[in-house]
């Protein structure tokens, strides 16, 4: 009898698996922070013989090499990964023992990545599960264009052949357990549920509804902006990452704060939006703990540029310390807890500014107010509010003297990016009012919308 456990990476949106039967199991593109996937086998009481990954990832930094490392594992990679480290190069076909009756096969999937490859695991011989990494996806397939640009068109029409190569080869019950798709950018639209099989996939996944050149150019007209911090997860899985350092970062008082900021250091407090409108450090900035902090801080901070976290208790940080090594920001520089009022020096006050609704908006007299809207061009191009300016969050702070004078009023589809924006806004100096709401209530608070 065999087993698999899911584990959510929710903040990325990914999930890793544990896999096996009554004595060993294999890992499935796990994450960094691989305390997690040793206590999930202790958890289950089986050794982790084998830890496989289906490609190099873009979007996380991998825990494979270090797992394998500390458990004694086989390390399973495609043979066409460039790799600078020792691991058993995979190929297709190849076919590896688990536990008694148990058994993992490689299938070539190319197209998120050129060396793509899936593993079927078989229980008797015969298929049971799929885990199919960024090849098919729950109603989509991992996007093509995130390896080189010449390649996108070549690599989109190799994910409408793997899909069907799964689908052609595996039985129609067998489970289909992919890495992206749950809010990760490796994909190429969003998981339509939270669990699938070759079956249902055939029925409703485009790349086997659809023929060849229909699916591709649909995909190639799909795609969304690619996270900056990307360009420095495939290098880094390439070269073998190092262990990580998960134990507390140094506690910063006031002075240190305040020094940190000077040098032009980043402060984020890792408070809800709510608190930190009401009162934070001037000049830090907001990225919410439970939003996707680990995508959208990476996305936007200079790479390399040192971070002092600020959260309400030491579990928060713990929580986001844990969250960023997975997308490489390996170490805060410094860290404090409690309220605003213990990060000022002595002397100064917290600042804020104002939180409001669409219909707050749609109450404004608009000839003094700019209405800044942070979502990215594809949400963009469903609709916005006539007269507002666009200026995608993530690209927002090399952007700011862009933003047209006089009070700006910032929204993005539900309020968390406009929290970062109104964050860098207000850090600028410049007067901001922070909507927090859902874009689906502009049109019925009466505002005027267009689509381009």
């Amino acid at each position: 009898m065999f087993f698999v456990d899911t584990i959510e990476m929710a903040g990325l949106g990914n999930r890793w698996y544990l896999a096996g039967g009554e004595r060993t199991a294999v890992v499935v593109d796990p994450p960094r922070d691989i305390d997690q996937v040793v206590a999930a086998a202790a958890r289950r009481g089986v050794r982790i013989s084998h830890v496989v990954e289906t490609h190099l990832h873009n979007d996380y930094v991998t825990g494979g090499l270090e797992l394998a490392r500390i458990t004694g594992a086989d390390y399973l990679v495609p043979a066409g990964a460039r790799v600078s480290f020792e691991r058993i190069p995979v190929r297709d076909g190849d076919v590896t023992d688990l536990d008694t009756g148990l058994a993992l096969r490689a299938l070539a999937t190319p197209g998120h990545t050129p060396h793509h490859t899936s593993y079927v695991l078989e229980e008797q011989g015969a298929a049971v599960v799929v885990f199919t990494g960024g090849s098919l996806l729950i109603g989509t397939v991992g996007r093509p264009d995130l390896v080189e640009p010449r390649l996108t068109e070549q690599l989109a029409r190799a994910q409408h052949a793997s899909a069907h190569r799964l689908a052609d080869e595996l039985p129609e019950d067998t489970a289909v357990l992919p890495t992206h798709g749950f809010g990760s950018f490796c994909s190429s639209a969003q998981a339509g549920g939270d669990a699938t099989t070759i079956g249902k996939e055939k029925a409703s996944n485009e790349a086997l509804t659809r023929d060849v050149d229909t699916f591709v150019a649909e995909l190639l007209a799909g795609l969304d902006d690619v996270p900056a911090y990307y360009a420095h997860m495939g290098p880094a899985n390439a070269a073998g990452p190092a262990p990580v350092d998960l134990t507390p970062p140094a506690v910063a008082d006031a002075d240190e704060i305040a020094a940190r900021l000077q040098a032009g250091e980043w402060v984020v407090d890792l408070r809800n939006r709510v608190a930190f409108a009401e009162g934070h450090l001037a000049g830090s900035f907001n990225f919410e703990a439970e939003g996707q902090l680990a995508t959208y801080l990476a996305w936007l901070i200079p790479w390399g540029k040192p971070v002092t976290l600020l959260g309400e208790s030491a579990e928060q940080i713990a929580t986001a310390q844990r969250e960023l090594v997975r997308v490489g920001i390996d170490r805060p520089a410094a860290a404090a807890t409690g309220r605003p009022a213990d990060w000022v020096r002595e002397g100064e006050a917290p600042v804020s500014f104002p939180r409001a609704t669409f219909a707050d908006l749609a109450a404004r007299n608009r000839d003094d107010v700019v209405v800044l809207d942070v979502r990215r061009d594809s949400e963009r191009a469903g609709g916005y509010v006539e007269g507002s300016v666009h200026i995608p969050v993530h690209t927002l702070h090399q952007r700011l003297d862009e933003v047209p004078g006089g009070q700006v009023w910032v929204h993005c589809a539900g309020g968390m990016r406009a929290a970062i924006a109104a964050s860098l806004l207000d850090a600028a100096g410049r007067d901001v009012v922070a909507v927090d709401d859902s874009f689906a209530a502009a049109d019925a608070a009466g505002l005027a919308l267009r689509t381009p």
